[in-house]
């Protein structure tokens, strides 16, 4: 038989990634040629670490899902309207005597970008890494809240 899958004749997992290709294009989903995403806010399939937006009336709130991360090695910046989540995910360590089928965890270097809306306070963020999940909150400034006015 066949060592590994992924020495396995024929191109078994290029066919269907070809056939989901050709589907794309066919039924039009939202992809541009070359699987590039058709939308700016749209990203490849794939790509780490997945992200959740939202806001509330104060804030903007950003949760990245990386598990497996030194909280040290994570790095979170903001420049120009723009926070940019990047580090490095360390490849795990396999044993020399076993045989490796299908690696489908991702590892290496990361970097993920995200437009900000233009009432945020680039003063006033915090991030908290706990159980694998990041937690990015964008404060709004003070003057683009609404502002309840009392009547006399």
């Amino acid at each position: 038989m066949y060592e590994s899958l992924l020495s396995f004749p024929g191109t078994l997992f290029s066919d269907y990634d070809r056939l989901r290709r050709e589907f794309d294009q066919a039924f039009d989903t939202g992809s541009l040629p070359g699987g590039m995403p058709a939308s700016i806010r749209a990203v490849a399939p794939g790509s780490f670490p997945a992200l959740n937006v939202g806001t509330t009336q104060g804030s903007v709130e950003v949760y990245a899902f990386a598990p497996g991360l030194d909280p040290q090695k994570i790095y979170v910046t903001v420049d120009r309207g723009v926070l940019t989540i990047s580090g490095e995910r360390p490849a795990p360590s396999v044993d020399e005597k076993s045989n490796v089928y299908s690696r489908e965890r991702l590892f290496g270097s990361f970097k993920r970008a995200l437009s900000l809306p233009e009432d945020i306070d680039p003063e006033r963020i915090s991030a908290n890494y706990r159980d694998g999940l990041l937690q990015v909150s964008i404060a709004r400034k003070e003057a683009t809240r609404p502002k309840r006015i009392e009547v006399q």
